[in-house]
């Protein structure tokens, strides 16, 4: 089983629009995930080319996260970071709209990304431990080494924070995550 998951959200639809169920333990348990999300965060990025990583915290303080995009759509991306992990430094990256549903599980041990697709577009998603600014930390969106294939127009600069315009790169980070034995393997539907 690879460690990213996407998950399949099914919308139920009438004459009055749509009902769907975002977020359910049982099912993640289902999928042999476990994971007790404590803090939910919600961001609008006002102009299309907006990107958003590549965010980490450290350990005590890691986070698995839970990304959904409610408004627009992204180009969500994770990259292993595991040490010791035959894939380190690869990454995967899924689009997550509004219309769509889908949702990105990145577990503990992968940074995350995104670039949105659309103006005005907002994205929720869940964190298995509390923001630390202590154990803040991050690897570029352009580092050649992981060669992520952002899908921006072509010589269109991403508009950046000033974080992430200055991240390291990934051979300057010390990894604190061990693998766990799931190489990552695409992205698995669930």
């Amino acid at each position: 089983m690879s460690p990213v998951l996407r998950i399949k959200t099914t919308a139920f639809e009438d004459d009055r629009g749509w009902f769907a169920e975002t977020y359910s333990k049982r099912k993640l348990e289902m999928a042999g995930l476990a994971d007790d999300f404590v803090q939910d965060n919600h961001s609008l990025s006002r102009q299309a080319g907006t990107l958003r990583g590549l965010h980490f915290q450290l350990p005590p303080r890691a986070q698995a996260k839970l990304v959904r995009c409610v408004c627009g759509s992204i180009f969500d991306v994770a990259v292993d970071i595991r040490q010791s992990s035959p894939t380190y430094g690869k990454w995967v990256g899924a689009i997550l709209s509004a219309q769509n549903r889908d949702q990105l599980y990145v577990p503990v041990g992968f940074a995350h990304g995104f670039v949105t697709l659309e103006p005005d577009t907002e994205v929720v998603y869940k964190v298995t431990d509390f923001y630390s600014p202590e154990h803040d930390s991050g690897c570029r969106w352009d580092d050649p080494d992981i060669a992520i294939d952002w899908p921006l127009p072509e010589a269109q600069q991403p508009s950046l924070s000033k974080k992430d315009a200055v991240q390291p790169r990934l051979a300057d980070v010390v990894s604190p995550f061990p693998y766990d034995g799931l190489p990552l393997d695409g992205i698995k539907d669930i």
